[in-house]
């Protein structure tokens, strides 16, 4: 496979997905416009910031370990579907597309490894 196509499968699903955890991040905002106290506000923060959370340990993991991290990724996905009775495809499209692709940069990996 050549080279280019090889970096691209590696590092597109780890920027699309530090992306989206950033979008994700960018939701939490709100909280500061609620008019909550302190204490409040920080446990709101940290209650709308659970999901990005979730998807930079997944990041974390799949950095290493492609398979496993696609994995995650790809549960986390039908959690989100499945928990919004299918209707939160915006949140769990690109986390599925996360999974796909790091399945890919895996897959054609190990079949690198295995040619050389």
């Amino acid at each position: 496979m050549n080279t280019g196509v090889r970096r691209v499968l590696f590092w597109a699903p780890r920027v699309l997905c530090m992306f989206f955890a950033v979008f994700l991040s960018l939701f939490s905002l709100d909280v500061f416009s609620e008019g909550y106290g302190v204490l409040e506000t920080i446990l709101a923060l940290f209650m709308h910031l659970v999901p990005s959370f979730l998807i930079v340990i997944a990041l974390v993991v799949a950095w290493r370990w492609e398979r496993i991290g696609a994995v995650a990724f790809i549960l986390l996905a039908l959690f989100l579907i499945m928990s919004s009775r299918g209707e939160s495809w915006v949140v769990s499209g690109p986390l599925f597309l996360v999974g796909i692709l790091f399945l890919f940069d895996w897959f054609f990996n190990k079949k690198a490894l295995q040619n050389n």
